[in-house]
């Protein structure tokens, strides 16, 4: 008996292709570019393309971006290192100084020249509704800033004098602290700290005239340099109705509390 035979079709298998798995992206690090162009070049060259100043008293805040500030500290303290290594300084053994260089970096970026990266204090204003126009005096106002030439600590009090009308705005008391702040969290020179006070408050609450006086101990007259510890400066800036008219400026003088 014949046997019948099965044709049978071949099955063609159709390779599969493999998908590539996909790999996490690793950030950038966080003190440079994705170019590896450190952080403050990057920063710099962002101001200097604006044609912007960027000295030590000036705010650079618009030039920042987000998350860009932790990327700063740590340039910093790279940086921060290298000098203790040129001060010839044991970091790896010597356990109080392990960690100074990132310590050092965050309190000049984020604390003692934080007014520098941070944008200024938001502002509610009032409406002068009552149409106050007595002398207001605001002080003595704690301040802590430091010295662009030595980067020693300035040590003081601020008084603020403001003669408003019924055009000026009012502004809560714990503002003139925090703008004072801001513009003190800087490298300084007192002689021009207390003229940006005065430009600022001027600009804000338009007042018919501001004055402002401060006393400060400066370290780098104290703790370095002559060595005095008995010296301090004391300097004032007068705009408006306080510079022309001498009544008010012995009024607002007089009332200073220097005690």
């Amino acid at each position: 008996m014949a046997t019948k035979k099965i044709a049978t079709k071949s099955v063609v298998k159709t390779p599969v292709k493999k998908v590539a798995s996909v790999k996490p992206v690793k950030a950038a690090t966080t003190s440079k570019s994705e170019s590896g162009t450190p952080l403050s070049v990057v920063i710099r060259r962002r101001i200097e393309a604006q044609k912007a100043r960027f000295h030590a008293n000036d705010n650079i805040s618009k030039f920042i971006q987000p998350g860009e500030l932790e990327g700063l500290v740590d340039e910093v303290a790279q940086k921060m290192q290298a000098v203790l290594e040129s001060l010839v300084i044991d970091t790896e053994s010597d356990h109080n100084t392990q960690n100074t260089s990132q310590r050092v970096a965050k309190m000049f970026v984020k604390e003692v020249f934080n007014g520098r990266y941070v944008e200024q204090p938001s502002l509610t204003k009032f409406p002068n509704v009552s149409r106050l126009n007595e002398l207001m005096i605001i002080g003595p106002i704690t301040v802590r800033s430091a010295c662009s030439h030595h980067f020693c600590p300035i040590m003081g009090r601020v008084w603020i004098g403001v003669l408003p009308n019924k055009e000026s705005a009012l502004i809560g008391l714990s503002k003139y602290s925090r703008l004072t702040e801001w513009i003190m969290c800087r490298p300084q020179i007192q002689e021009e700290a207390v003229v940006e006070l005065a430009d600022m408050l001027e600009k804000k609450i338009k007042p018919i005239g501001v004055a402002i006086v401060m006393e400060a101990d400066h370290f780098c007259m104290q703790w370095r340099g002559v060595k005095d510890p008995n010296s301090r400066m004391i300097n004032s800036v007068m705009r408006g109705a306080f510079l022309k008219d001498s009544n008010l400026r012995r009024e607002f003088l007089s009332l200073l509390d220097k005690r």
